[in-house]
């Protein structure tokens, strides 16, 4: 499981220049959530249009992921953490994952300033 949710980290950030909409809704449950690092909560809705009108157009995105850990919850939930640093910019973030028939889904995502 470790490499595979690896893989999908940092969520958000790995998607290639130009995919839609419907690229992040296949990778979210219909009740994720997100608290940003300003400490705001931000609905799914909000998170998917701005990833649309992000991944829209090229953008440069330096990141490395370090101290990258993984831990069931419960049954097909797991829990990412992982420290972020985009271009000095440094935040620890969480990530709540399911397993489902589809594939990986993201439930709740955080990113908290280092």
């Amino acid at each position: 499981m470790d490499g595979e949710l690896r893989a999908l980290e940092p969520i958000f950030h790995r998607a290639p220049a130009g995919v839609g909409r419907a690229f992040f809704e296949r990778m979210t449950a219909p009740d994720f959530f997100e608290i940003g690092a300003s400490g705001r909560l931000y609905s799914r809705e909000f998170v998917l249009d701005t990833l649309a009108e992000r991944h829209s157009r090229p953008h440069d995105d330096p990141w490395e992921v370090t101290d990258f850990t993984s831990r069931r919850l419960e049954g097909d939930t797991w829990l990412v953490t992982y420290l972020l640093d985009q271009a000095g910019r440094v935040s620890r973030r969480s990530t709540v994952w399911t397993w489902t028939a589809d594939g990986w889904v993201a439930r709740h995502h955080q990113g908290t300033l280092v």
